[in-house]
């Protein structure tokens, strides 16, 4: 079963650029709220996961520009898990203005230690991240 997480990011105007379009830097901070509310709406919010000494660490970030966002407009952040690994989760992003697509993208995040190694997402976690 996929969870969806639905945000509403308004673009605020220190975010955009002299013609009032959302700077493209924005995108992956947008991404981190739906992230972070995704993981609360499962009953995983990252600060209990950084409590246990885990860390989800970016590996790799992709974002596709479909339409500008401007001053003002009220977006709505689609949020899912895309993939569950023992040691990585993917999630995937839709941003749209209305039924404009703006932007989609992915982030890839493998589960660290706090000394940055390498470790298992713990096993009462990974049903919450699944969906099931």
């Amino acid at each position: 079963m996929t969870i969806q997480q639905l945000s509403e990011i308004r673009v605020r105007y220190a975010e955009t650029d002299a013609m009032a379009v959302a700077h493209h830097a924005n995108y992956p901070i947008w991404f981190e709220v739906g992230r972070s509310e995704l993981m609360r709406t499962l009953g995983v919010p990252y600060s209990e996961i950084e409590a246990r000494g885990l860390f989800f660490m970016l590996s790799s970030l992709e974002v596709h520009y479909r339409a500008a966002a401007r001053y003002d407009d009220l977006l709505t952040l689609s949020t899912t898990v895309e993939a569950v690994q023992s040691r990585a989760v993917t999630f995937a992003y839709t941003l749209k203005c209305g039924e404009t697509l703006v932007a989609t993208g992915k982030t890839h995040h493998i589960t660290t230690d706090k000394n940055y190694k390498i470790a298992r997402i713990p096993d009462d976690i990974l049903p919450h991240l699944r969906g099931s």
